[in-house]
């Protein structure tokens, strides 16, 4: 993994947003020198990896100041107090462009931050920049952007997964702590898998999309990347909470998503999909999920494989959620679309798939409009008898950037597909899924676990994860960095 060497006493991000929040309030360690080696590590590994597209170093560092003057004060905001955060580059951020990774909006400079952009400010984060995007956040390989391609940070050659793939470049190499994301086909756990950090897609409705250019409103999730489980359970507190603003935001109580971490995974359930999920896998994808599978019937829970009624026919949900995204995309870009004098502006590759929902038929977005719905009230009740279910995040390790047909198990399929296959279905049904690394392929390539679960199970899957993350003997085992 590429990064530059930093030094406790110089703000490293080994360990977990915890461990820094109590090093920031004892005085072992300030936001500013926190924010000054993340600023480090951006200087070394951005000209190869292509993360971060507006770098804030001067405001990053103003906001450090001001978060260690407000320590100094005694004023403690929380666990996100002074660490250095990236967003990604459909959030809107106040005086600060915000360009959706498209030659359209190249110098857009929105009025207000979006409401997870003011969360995660309001808590007391250094955002230290805007990460890449796949253009519009419509792709999941991260390489069409105006900005050229986002490279995997264990093999620059390789994609690093899209469409939030600059957020996470930038938290596995250590140019923030935690990041925003976006997922409305995977766009969040791809990523995360690709680049071996963790990444969760929470509920449809938990987080505000206020101020986030949309891709598909009926598809659009927010959701958080970090270096930890525990990490990404701290971010999700922070970002939860109903906004008017937003037409699907749901009202619920606050939650503690930390609350379940440490209680393991003795007396949970997981299910292991019978089919569709296993199917065609590269066998080092297979190989360490299967791993991590045991490794959970070792920690204590029980495993066993289910047939869930309703999603036996994958497919269709995998055909609906095209149908949706096609043309909701579509309706997003259509003036944009007929404009002569800004063909040019696009991606040809995103400006032909936006192109192709203007084929689609009203009765088939209806129809796929109706099972998407059907989907979302049945998926809790038929996972009633598991509390999460564990899978591939994604079915192949990194491919090579430029590359457009992949082969797996003797099976060929795009890479489009072979990266967005096992995530989309949980965006159709709206329910969580969490992605979290498991190890490395012979290559030295990062594999995903997914963990998904019925509605508002956050904090469940966490626990899972944080057990697998932990391992046995309670002491923290890093199987993100460790190679056969």
């Amino acid at each position: 993994m590429e990064t530059s060497s930093t030094d406790a006493e110089t703000g490293d991000f080994a360990g977990d947003l915890a461990g820094l929040s109590r090093r920031l309030r004892e005085g072992s360690t300030t936001a500013v020198k926190l924010t000054a080696a993340a600023l480090e590590r951006i200087e070394a590994g951005n000209p190869r990896l292509n993360a971060v597209v507006t770098l804030l170093a001067d405001e990053a560092m103003r906001d450090a100041e001001i978060a260690d003057a407000e320590l100094r004060a005694g004023h403690w905001r929380g666990p996100l107090h002074g660490i250095p955060f990236g967003v990604k580059d459909i959030f809107d951020t106040a005086g600060i462009r915000t360009t959706a990774g498209s030659a359209f909006f190249r110098d857009r400079v929105p009025d207000e931050d979006a409401e997870a952009v003011r969360r995660v400010r309001g808590a007391g984060a250094v955002v230290i920049g805007k990460l890449h995007t796949h253009e519009f956040a419509f792709g999941p390989t991260g390489d069409a952007s105006c900005f050229g391609p986002v490279r995997n940070p264990h093999d620059p050659g390789r994609m690093a997964g899209g469409s939030s793939g600059g957020s996470a470049v930038a938290v596995a190499t250590g140019m923030c702590a935690a990041a925003l994301g976006s997922d409305s086909g995977g766009s969040v756990r791809i990523p995360a898998a690709l680049c071996g950090v963790v990444g969760m897609k929470p509920t449809y409705g938990r987080i505000s999309r206020h101020g986030v250019f949309p891709l598909s409103w009926n598809l659009d999730h927010i959701g958080p990347l970090t270096r930890t489980v525990g990490d990404n359970a701290r971010v999700l507190t922070v970002l939860c909470g109903y906004d008017e603003r937003d037409p699907g935001s749901v009202r619920r109580d606050p939650e503690d998503f930390t609350r379940e971490l440490d209680l393991g995974v003795r007396g949970l359930t997981i299910g292991v999909p019978d089919a569709y999920y296993f199917d065609h896998l590269d066998p080092d994808v297979d190989r360490r999920v299967r791993a991590a599978v045991s490794a959970l019937a070792d920690l204590g829970a029980t495993v066993r494989p289910v047939t869930v009624p309703g999603l036996a026919d994958l497919a269709a949900l995998r055909d609906a959620h095209r149908t949706v995204i096609s043309v909701e995309a579509y309706a997003v870009h259509r003036q944009r679309l007929d404009a002569d004098d800004a063909q040019e502006l696009f991606d040809p590759t995103v400006r032909q798939r936006l192109v192709d929902g203007s084929a689609i038929r009203g009765w088939e977005y209806t129809e796929a409009l109706r099972l998407l719905w059907e989907s979302r009230r049945t998926f809790t009740r038929l996972l009633e008898d598991v509390d999460a279910l564990a899978t591939p995040s994604v079915a192949v390790t990194a491919p090579p950037l430029g590359q457009v047909e992949t082969e797996a198990a003797g099976v060929e399929e795009t890479v489009r597909w072979a990266l967005t296959r096992l995530a989309v279905p949980t965006n159709v049904t709206g329910t969580p899924s969490l992605s979290l690394p498991c190890g490395f392929s012979r290559d030295g390539l990062p594999v995903g676990l997914q963990l998904s679960g019925r509605a508002w199970s956050e904090a469940r899957l966490y626990r899972i994860a944080r057990a697998l993350e932990v391992g046995p003997d309670s002491t923290a085992v890093d199987a993100r960095f460790t190679q056969d």
